[in-house]
């Protein structure tokens, strides 16, 4: 059966399905390093035996990517499976994602599956989106801390929920407050939506509501985007999962570490759900983070009631850089993919993948033609063995660019300042190679200009370094 799905999948992915087609989960952490994967074997520390469970039963990729080193343009490649620079989404300020944008559930709905989101959503239209603001003639004001914002209202940002991207059902929020159209005991809710507090802690809450969702789904085909609000500050966690962690680690550290266990307790739960029905042989779940730690260079243990402090006790080891920067500590995070029936267990795949990719192989997946447009690819034959071409992935974000191609990745700054990496070496990104290497530097010189000349704008960004961009670089690569 294995051998046969694979055959499919590989040799004929217009051909439906039917009874095989998987369901579909997609897990996206936020802002979790990728140190704090116990299967990674990295930190002794970490806990997370139910993710480590669903590794053992899948893929680790141990070079697994995301778009961007921040969470809203990570989170707009995700969804469309398109670099979000080509619809102008650079960084979190550029949002929101357009609604002729086609996601990954717009897709998945047209084909029969019902599509479901829990958790941060982080696509809609907010105060600081300055530029959406002024193409739409919306009043803009000074905060009292001197920063311009628009004046957006519920009825803007409602526009761009996950409702009018594809999604069925939605059980949208972060904290305590979620705008739902489905309850915890499986009742419908006002079918656009509405505000619900069900009370708890924030990371119980959307476990329940997956849960929740493919109970009321378990019978169809279904597509469920589970976006957890962790370890991403303000760090929170209750004294169930506080108890697993000694008391004499830093704080930060101990609270991040209790978040990455509930969230971990929820994918166990998930799994032991879709087992109980028979359905776990045959759904396909991606776990990735949504980019690095935020380090702030010294990962100072500042008490966990100051809210501006930024790191929220991840780790990126053995990497350098953070969130933020195109260094492997800002875009190389936890990356798992399981599916029994189809993938091998216990595998850890070295080859780059990215977020992009998820888009492209769900559709695979399901039978379906991989539309020209997508900028991921099918890695299902990668994952198995079956294709072994080397790839080239890209990045821009802010004053950065960088490009991946087999074992080297170069960076450029737009103060002139670039790097050769060679990322299977013991130095990985602490020794430049621009010198040794000139022809390999020319040839990945040219293919990052010729991929942003593809973007919106076109080209390699031109502005001077922001003042967060000159620490980290003048930091990591001192």
């Amino acid at each position: 059966m294995k051998k046969l799905i694979i055959a499919l999948l590989t040799g004929f992915a217009g051909m439906a399905f039917c009874a095989a087609r998987p369901n579909i989960i997609v897990v996206f952490t936020d802002d979790h390093g990728y140190a704090d994967l116990g299967a990674l074997k990295i930190r002794e520390d970490v806990k997370t035996p139910n993710i480590d469970a669903m590794a053992g039963d899948g893929v680790i990729c141990s070079s697994g990517y995301v778009t961007a080193p921040q969470c809203a343009p990570s989170r707009a490649g995700l969804m469309s499976g398109r670099y979000q620079q080509k619809f102008n989404f650079d960084h979190n300020l550029e949002g929101p994602l357009p609604l002729n944008e086609v996601t990954i559930a717009e897709r998945l709905k047209k084909v029969g599956y019902k599509t479901g989101m829990v958790g941060k959503w982080h696509l809609e239209v907010h105060a600081a989106s300055l530029r959406w603001a002024i193409e739409n003639k919306v009043p803009t004001f000074v905060s009292k801390r001197g920063r311009k914002l628009a004046k957006i209202n519920f009825e803007m940002m409602e526009k761009f929920f996950p409702q009018h991207q594809g999604f069925d059902e939605f059980y949208k929020g972060e904290h305590d407050s979620y705008w739902a159209n489905y309850g915890m005991d499986g009742k419908n809710l006002k079918p656009d939506g509405q505000w619900v507090k069900p009370g708890g802690y924030r990371l119980d809450i959307q476990s329940d509501a997956a849960l929740a969702f493919i109970e009321r789904n378990k019978k169809d085909p279904f597509f469920l985007y589970l976006g957890y609000y962790a370890p991403h500050t303000p760090l929170e966690a209750t004294e169930k999962y506080l108890s697993r962690f000694p008391s004499d680690m830093p704080v930060r550290r101990r609270y991040c570490l209790a978040m990455i266990s509930a969230m971990d307790d929820g994918i166990g739960k998930i799994r032991e759900l879709l087992r109980k029905e028979g359905l776990l042989d045959n759904t396909l779940i991606f776990l990735i983070g949504d980019n690095g730690a935020p380090l702030k260079l010294t990962m100072e243990d500042a008490p966990i009631a100051q809210r501006n402090a930024p790191w929220d006790g991840s780790r990126n080891d053995p990497w350098t850089g953070e969130k933020g920067t195109l260094l492997e500590g800002g875009i190389r995070v936890p990356y798992v993919v399981s599916w029994p029936a189809v993938l091998p267990k216990g595998k850890v795949y070295k080859e780059p993948v990215i977020s992009l990719d998820v888009a492209a192989t769900v559709m695979a997946s399901v039978g379906e033609p991989v539309p020209e447009i997508l900028d991921g690819e099918n890695i299902i034959p990668r994952l198995t063995g079956e294709k072994t071409e080397e790839r080239t992935l890209c990045w821009r974000f802010w004053g950065q660019t960088a490009i991946r191609r087999g074992k080297w990745k170069y960076v450029k700054l737009s103060d002139g300042r670039e790097w050769l990496f060679d990322l299977e070496s013991a130095e990985h990104e602490k020794k430049n190679r621009l010198a040794a290497y000139p022809e390999k530097t020319q040839e990945l010189k040219r293919a990052l200009q010729d991929w942003s000349d593809t973007l919106i704008p076109k080209g390699l960004p031109q502005a001077p370094l922001n003042v967060q961009e000159v620490m980290w670089y003048d930091y990591y690569m001192k």
